[in-house]
């Protein structure tokens, strides 16, 4: 029996439907709605490091996992990101454990020089990329610590630099 059949079912047989908020926020999502913008970046927001108001979140609406909120300027953020540029490696691997989207710059937090060297010969220019912020895949090497310390190293040896543009 599929939703809609166990929905139908349900109203047929006892009149009425009992709607929790997880089954409401279903039905957004199946009729086509968006995320609440102001919940997207209170998610995105405690992804700089509040990890029981991002566990919350989640549990309570679980596609914001790879919701992006714009501040503006094309300056897209995920929680994910969040956690990867602050360094918050605890917060930044929970994610990850929940099915959120990596990429080179969660990479350089946690060190992966086997995902970093590859990547940078197929895409050279990805050196001087710029994730959330303006902030480098150097600043997110750094930021890793003693764990990404090779990255630094071989980021540093290929000439990056680690600077911030003013996105607004």
């Amino acid at each position: 029996m599929n939703r809609k059949q166990f929905l139908t079912a349900g109203i047929t047989t006892t009149g009425f439907l009992v709607v929790s908020p997880t089954s409401a926020f279903a039905n957004q999502i199946q009729d086509g709605a968006q995320l609440d913008k102001k919940v997207v970046a209170e998610f995105v927001g405690a992804g700089h490091g509040k990890v029981e108001k991002v566990k919350e979140l989640l549990e309570e609406y679980p596609t914001l996992l790879n919701a992006a909120h714009d501040w503006k300027h094309g300056d897209f953020e995920t929680a994910l990101g969040a956690a990867s540029h602050v360094g918050h490696l605890e917060l930044a691997q929970y994610l990850i454990d929940k099915g959120a989207q990596a990429n080179i710059f969660t990479a350089a937090l946690f060190g992966r020089i086997d995902i970093i060297k590859p990547m940078l010969d197929l895409f050279p220019s990805a050196l001087h990329a710029k994730g959330p912020h303006g902030f480098t895949l150097l600043h997110h090497a750094k930021k890793g610590g003693d764990t990404a310390k090779e990255v630094t190293e071989y980021l540093t040896s290929l000439g990056a630099k680690e600077t911030k543009i003013a996105l607004y």
